[in-house]
């Protein structure tokens, strides 16, 4: 299992867990581009953005290289007379990966804020295999106010949010630590990956558990775990990669918050 030290906003480290013992395994940066042509609407004497823009976190190992980002590359912007993303118009992250010397596409992830008085999110998340986007089944029972989970796991019906959110994270994930796995090697600069995206389009059933992530609500201090499937699991990018996906899923949690809500000060 792997648990951030702090908020993803913050820039925390990344801990993998392994029964009582702790171990920093990467670092994380967070980055806020701002925009000239960011705009604001004032209501009511409140300033509110339009948009939700320009965040990313680069995930680093400890040598200080860069093994996974998750940045925003569709604004979370409220719907047309509304105060909310909405599924028709989600804000969307791309998740990047190591393929040899340069970064490349590995998931995208969509987030939108559900219909009516609901504070529950909607996600969306698709992997990426020879430049193709593969829409992956994924389950969540996540609320604003309250937290929750998102769960990738082929044994699950993505429909069944109630079993997918009593998952329990576990301390199973491989040890970064090990020789294998170490963040220096060669394999791991080569753009190695697990069998995530081998599998694909077929047989999504087969896929068994892949990863799920715990996050808080907004109003409470977020720490996410994540635990990734064990085979899915082959190198240091590929543990990144699931991190860099928790991260996106928690900070979505932010981005679709009602447009009438001032978001905390280290996203402004």
């Amino acid at each position: 299992m792997f648990e951030f030290d702090g908020e993803p906003e913050c820039s925390p480290q990344v801990f993998q867990v392994r029964g009582n013992n702790k171990q920093t395994v990467f670092t994380c940066k967070f980055g806020f581009r701002h925009s000239r042509n960011l705009t604001r609407l004032n209501t009511a004497s409140k300033q509110t953005w339009r948009e939700r823009k320009g965040w990313s976190i680069t995930i680093h190992d400890l040598s200080g290289s860069p093994v996974a980002m998750a940045t925003i590359i569709t604004p979370f912007v409220p719907s047309p007379g509304s105060k909310r993303v909405s599924k028709s118009s989600p804000g969307a992250w791309l998740i990047f990966r190591p393929d040899g010397y340069i970064m490349k596409p590995w998931g995208r992830l969509e987030a939108w804020r559900e219909s009516g008085f609901s504070d529950v999110l909607g996600y969306r998340f698709h992997l990426f295999q020879d430049d193709i986007a593969t829409e992956i089944s994924s389950s969540s029972s996540i609320r604003t106010k309250l937290g929750g989970s998102f769960v990738i796991d082929g044994t699950v019906s993505a429909a069944d949010t109630n079993t997918a959110a009593s998952l329990t994270l576990s301390d199973g994930s491989c040890d970064l630590s090990s020789s294998r796995l170490s963040a220096g090697s060669l394999k791991t600069r080569s753009g190695c990956g697990s069998d995530f995206g081998f599998l694909l389009p077929r047989a999504q059933e087969n896929l068994g558990f892949v990863m799920s992530t715990r996050v808080e609500g907004v109003e409470k201090q977020s720490r996410p775990k994540v635990e990734v499937g064990e085979k899915y699991v082959k190198c240091v990018e590929d543990a990144a990669a699931h991190v860099a996906l928790a991260a996106a899923v928690d900070l979505s949690m932010d981005a679709c918050r009602l447009f009438s809500h001032k978001i905390r000060k280290e996203l402004r």
